[in-house]
């Protein structure tokens, strides 16, 4: 009635008696106890090593008050913790950033990666399905590091074999909720291993006043707002052109007249030029007088300046041809940026089908053939769709500040933008929480970068104004 069968083959056993019983049992090899002892051993020694080794500052704070309670009591254990703990404390007081680099935020990621990420790697793996259990063994990637800044954790994760990019970045909302940050952003370290970024906090929740007007006389890069890393936002407007893109009150004009700010300084000495075009006659036209005759708000007369800047373009062009491959400002060749507001109205949403071939003519002209010769185009549109601006991949930088669907992020910032964690149609629409908020996508990197533009307020632009008057 019963027989021994090897392996597997139980599992494919088909019995025609109900009344048999089925006997599966496997073969067991007894390891010596020795041999158990050792590898427990090896593994603990193993362990601690690394343990040092990753983090170093941390063990030492374990590890030096125990051994000095072993060898000389618990008294001078004491002692040494109080002279320990205020020696920081003084350190913190006296001068918080290098306290902060060197032990703060070390201590800091310690403690995250044991209490946050350790504790809840396995299920968040397993649940978001970025890990396999396999035959009783659970398969997940390896987390290798964490380094913590002022406002975020950087988790170095080594992926799974096979594994690919896509599959992470489709599921940043999982591992946000698994981890308690309120979002996500995956890019590549190197191959097989990738940086997972999860803020903390946001530190671009405050709006930004309007920078100072340089003392440096530039024509960029020039600075608009602040980064999310708290490193200044240049913003490259010479031998580039950048497109803005933003839903109604998302702040398109702080981009713009922080930009027209960081240009004065070179506006005032002749090395660069701003031209308008304002066919909505609200956001430029309140500086008018910085831009004198050249500034068109009809669409009859911003047909005519952006043919003017084509004739610019091609004029330096036959005398730069053979001589010099980039442009240098001078007086006699200045910089020149387009500026163009609400650049839909002139392309797509123009009644007139001559005046509409002329514009979008003259634009496509100047994105293809102009910053070689310093002409840029800083040109802003509500809506990114293709039939509305069909030569938006002309523009090597482009800007998303908040929209309304999640398919136009990546229709403004490239492909896979948004599974890389630019959600710029999660952006509070409340004006100081995020006005001027966006992703910055640069035509050196696909990484999109998280910046807060400044608002330039009524009164910063009258004292432009003036400025630019005496």
């Amino acid at each position: 009635m019963f027989r021994k069968l090897p392996g597997d083959e139980a599992q494919h056993l088909v019995s025609t008696t109900p009344d048999t019983a089925v006997v599966f049992r496997p073969a067991v090899v007894r390891t010596p106890a020795f041999v158990t002892f050792v590898i427990f051993a090896w593994r603990l020694f193993a362990g601690s090593v690394r343990l040092f080794w990753r983090h170093p500052i941390a063990s030492a704070v374990v590890a030096v008050p125990c051994a000095v309670a072993w060898l000389y009591g618990w008294l001078q254990s004491v002692v040494l913790i109080a002279v320990a703990v205020t020696a920081p404390a003084l350190w913190c007081v006296a001068h918080r950033p290098s306290f902060l680099r060197l032990v703060g935020w070390r201590l800091l990621a310690f403690w995250r990666l044991v209490w946050v990420y350790r504790r809840h790697w396995q299920p968040v793996m397993i649940v978001s399905g970025l890990g396999r259990h396999l035959r009783g063994r659970d398969y997940l990637p390896h987390l290798m590091r964490i380094r913590c800044t002022s406002w975020a954790d950087v988790v170095t994760v080594r992926m799974l074999h096979g594994q690919a990019v896509k599959d992470w970045a489709d599921r940043i909302d999982h591992l946000a909720h698994g981890f308690g940050a309120r979002s996500c952003r995956v890019s590549i370290a190197r191959a097989g291993r990738l940086l997972l970024l999860f803020p903390r906090h946001d530190p671009l929740a405050v709006p930004l006043p309007a920078l100072p007007i340089p003392d440096e006389v530039s024509v960029g890069p020039v600075q608009v707002g602040t980064r999310e890393d708290g490193a200044p936002w240049l913003l490259k407007v010479h031998g580039t052109h950048v497109l803005v893109a933003g839903a109604t009150g998302a702040g398109k004009g702080s981009v713009i007249w922080s930009t027209v700010r960081g240009l004065l300084p070179a506006v005032r000495a002749g090395l660069a030029q701003i031209w308008a075009l304002d066919p909505k006659r609200m956001e430029l036209s309140f500086g008018r007088a910085l831009f004198g005759e050249r500034y068109a708000a009809t669409p009859e007369s911003c047909a005519d300046l952006l043919e003017a800047a084509v004739e610019v373009m091609q004029e330096r062009a036959d005398r730069f041809a053979g001589v010099r491959r980039s442009h240098v400002p001078t007086v006699e060749d200045p910089f020149v940026l387009v500026v163009v507001d609400e650049v839909a109205f002139l392309t797509a949403y123009q009644s007139d089908k001559g005046l509409k071939l002329r514009i979008s003519a003259a634009l496509a002209t100047l994105t293809t053939q102009g910053r070689a010769v310093g002409v840029g185009v800083l040109a802003a549109l509500q809506d990114p769709r293709k039939e509305v601006m069909n030569i938006r991949n002309l523009f090597p930088d482009r800007i998303a500040l908040r929209l309304d669907e999640s398919e136009q992020v990546d229709m403004v910032l490239g492909d896979g933008a948004r599974d890389r964690g630019a959600l710029a149609d999660h952006i509070s629409p409340v004006p100081r929480q995020g006005a001027g908020v966006g992703f910055v996508r640069l035509e050196a990197s696909p990484d999109p970068i998280r910046v807060r533009a400044a608002y330039v307020s009524d009164d910063a632009i009258r004292a432009m104004v003036e400025a630019v008057a005496a």
